[in-house]
């Protein structure tokens, strides 16, 4: 059976970031984020190297040819994400018009394996990560839930609840409340404690 095509969640997970880039303001750069050792600044560069490894690799280029946190001007955030993503849709056909990048094959953090597959594993983290800066920029609430609850079922089942650490970058899963909403529930079986978080960096004077 064929593994869906990934790319209308993905266009979803980048305009959800893209937002929050563009929403964050200069003085927020030295905030703390749920990522350990991260502060927004830190983040942001990330999100910018996220961004160009899924054009790279999605070009068949090895996932490690892109720095993880890049060195970004902190007043280039925002333009270095959109030419980036620029690439992104002209790589990944995000417009509809070129199919190929999701049965080439690709080498993520993760593995080999076809673009439709890899694409979900950056949904994935594009969708965590915007957690991450909404919480961190106090804007939580307009998170995209149903975004959210369409990951959450291929993050539990492409990683197990064990073993995590070391090679694997999650921490163990985070008990949440059985009403707990899709966002909750997505970030911390990803080993993040959702209301900790919020608690700590709300707390900042």
């Amino acid at each position: 059976m064929t593994a869906p095509d990934p790319r209308p969640l993905l266009v979803r997970a980048l305009d959800q970031v893209g937002g929050l880039v563009a929403g964050t303001a200069p003085g927020a750069l030295d905030r703390p984020t749920p990522c350990a050792d991260w502060d927004v600044r830190a983040l942001l560069g990330h999100l910018v190297g996220v961004h160009r490894r899924i054009a790279h690799v999605g070009r068949g280029g090895a996932f490690a040819d892109v720095t993880v946190v890049p060195e970004v001007a902190g007043d280039r955030h925002l333009a270095e994400l959109d030419a980036a993503r620029a690439d992104v849709d002209r790589v990944w056909g995000l417009d509809g018009t070129d199919d190929a990048v999701l049965d080439r094959e690709v080498t993520v953090p993760w593995g080999t394996m076809p673009g439709r597959i890899a694409g979900f594993g950056y949904v994935q983290e594009l969708t965590v990560h915007a957690w991450d800066l909404a919480v961190a920029t106090d804007r939580p609430a307009g998170l995209d839930d149903d975004l959210a609850a369409a990951i959450e079922e291929t993050a539990r089942r492409v990683l197990p609840a064990e073993p995590r650490g070391g090679p694997i970058p999650f921490g163990p899963p985070v008990a949440v409340a059985d009403d707990a909403g899709p966002y909750a529930r997505l970030v911390a079986w990803l080993g993040r404690d959702p209301s900790a978080a919020h608690r700590a960096l709300t707390r900042r004077p």
